[in-house]
């Protein structure tokens, strides 16, 4: 009997032993739950318009991204030569449903269930498809199509369920700012009356769904529909002092930005129509960085200065007054500047980027994380645009040499960057050494409208521009070590894990041997 009670004994520890072995250590499990926590983490995204006259092809718009560090982006369509280029990428994206295509959709679970087969399952997981904007302010731009959005997005969702991938894959649709009325303050705020038959199902559905509501949201338009009224370091995210800071009468809550008021706004909003629990996902906010006369704060200042305020603003995680424990992920309006965009001018000049990649301005966001990274190293360059004739090439090299004090002894005739000889690539030179002279400070890249920052160094030859002069691997060590604390306390807690694993292993192996003296 003893014998048997023994052997079994053995035979139990045994087993404990090898499954214990063989389990998955637990760090591969904090791995993944690292991984959900991070895909809750509030981002900046961008949006890519296609109104680009020299848009890239998918293959490198992609790499771009990669080398940009932008993990979010939402797209207008449903691209398959976009979404075959982001497999196997961690980027994730946003496809939509254009508003010519809500009748069939939202009139057809087939033709829903068909949408989904096509532009979803074909690609995920390969592709990080992480939600679908189904339409684009449809309440306020196209209202005949309001009472086929409900339908349209219920169609979609059920056919994610069919697939089961409703849980990895949200559905909604972004509404303009102007479905919210009398936004400040934002406690009073609500939704226009004559569209809450189509809001309030549709944001029942959001919170049976655990989907975000959806909101475009502008206040560079804030500000011009009420200059005098609303100040401009409100709606640029500046540093205020107290006294400029603008305040709820009746909730007290003191509000530093406009973006986090019209935020408030619609959770007031949804609050007056007893929804507490769906939270708000800024699809499109932005600033134009040129305008025509009419439009005098569309300024590559401007542009930067909301811009980059907007990626700190988020990742602070500071969250908004009203909610405080819940920062709003955005997406800029947008990456490229859409030049074939019909005027005012302003609607070609939104992007952060022009077509061929190069930078329309510098943002300042070191310091926040990898994000943008590329575009916030010190290997930037001030060159001449493309479409200038010479005569206004010309008065902008002139100006550089002289009044701009650039050192332009290089372009002169037998130096190294005389050749070849071409007013624009004088200019070139010239814009850059006064760019490089003043710190690349806000401005300084401008020439009246006719140059650019870029990251690619236009040294050719023996012609090395003063950009590339001043280039040292401080950079890069910046930005490394803006991951390297998180990433370390990863990889330490991971060699604790393992020693411990390893222990419990030594441990078990260690006591066998006792427990079998014992027993015997």
């Amino acid at each position: 009997m003893a014998n048997s009670k023994l052997l079994f004994l053995i035979h139990i520890i045994f087993l404990s032993f090898s499954a214990f072995a063989q389990a998955e250590p637990l760090h591969s499990l904090l791995k993944y739950q690292n991984q959900e926590e991070e895909e809750k983490l509030p981002f900046v995204g961008v949006n890519i318009g296609t109104d680009v006259s020299n848009l890239p092809p998918a293959s490198d718009l992609v790499a771009f991204l990669q080398l940009q560090k932008i993990t979010h982006v939402r797209i207008y369509d449903a691209n398959p030569d976009i979404l075959k280029a982001l497999s196997g990428t961690k980027i994730r994206v946003i496809i939509s449903v254009p508003n010519n295509q809500l009748l069939a959709i939202g009139s057809s679970n087939s033709t829903a269930a068909s949408w989904i087969d096509r532009n979803v399952v074909a690609y995920y997981p390969q592709t990080l498809i992480a939600g679908i904007s189904v339409g684009d302010e449809v309440l306020t731009t196209v209202p005949s199509s309001a009472p086929l959005i409900l339908p349209a997005v219920q169609s979609l969702y059920n056919a994610l369920v069919a697939s089961n991938l409703h849980q990895q894959i949200k559905v909604s649709t972004p509404h303009a700012a102007s479905i919210i009325l009398d936004p400040f303050p934002p406690s009073q705020a609500y939704f226009n009356q004559t569209l809450v038959s189509f809001i309030l199902p549709l944001l029942q559905f959001l919170s049976r769904t655990g989907s975000p509501l959806m909101m475009n949201l502008y206040p560079y338009y804030v500000f011009m529909q009420n200059k005098g009224v609303v100040p401009l370091d409100n709606a640029l995210f500046k540093p205020l002092t107290p006294n400029k800071e603008m305040v709820d009468p009746n909730t007290l809550l003191h509000y530093t930005n406009v973006l986090d008021a019209m935020i408030d706004a619609a959770y007031f909003s949804m609050k007056n129509l007893n929804i507490t629990d769906v939270v708000v996902l800024v699809t499109e906010t932005g600033w134009p960085a040129k305008g025509d006369s009419k439009e005098p704060y569309a300024t590559r200042d401007n542009a930067d200065t909301y811009n980059s305020n907007l990626i700190r603003h988020v990742f602070d995680r500071s969250g908004s007054p009203l909610h405080p424990e819940t920062t709003s992920s955005v997406f800029i309006y947008e990456l490229f500047n859409e030049d074939l965009r019909a005027p005012p001018v302003s609607e070609a000049n939104w992007g952060l980027f022009y077509g061929n990649s190069t930078p329309a301005y510098l943002l300042h966001v070191s310091g926040i994380g990898t994000f943008l990274a590329n575009d916030t190293t010190n290997q930037t360059y001030c060159i001449a645009m493309d479409g200038f004739d010479s005569k206004t090439l010309q008065a902008a090299l002139d100006w550089a040499c002289g009044p701009g004090r650039a050192n332009c002894s290089e372009i002169q005739p037998g130096e190294s960057c005389y050749q070849p000889n071409t007013v624009k690539n004088h200019a070139s030179y010239a814009f850059d050494s006064y760019y490089q002279k003043e710190g690349k400070s806000q401005g300084t890249c401008d020439f009246n409208g006719v140059a650019m920052i870029t990251t690619t160094d236009p040294s050719h030859g023996s012609c090395i521009f003063p950009g590339s002069k001043r280039v040292s691997n401080k950079t890069k060590e910046v930005v490394n070590s803006t991951v390297s604390s998180s990433a370390g306390e990863k990889f330490r807690l991971s060699i604790k894990i393992n020693a411990i694993h390893n222990v419990l292993l030594i441990f078990l192996a260690a006591c066998l041997p006792t427990v079998l003296l014992i027993l015997l």
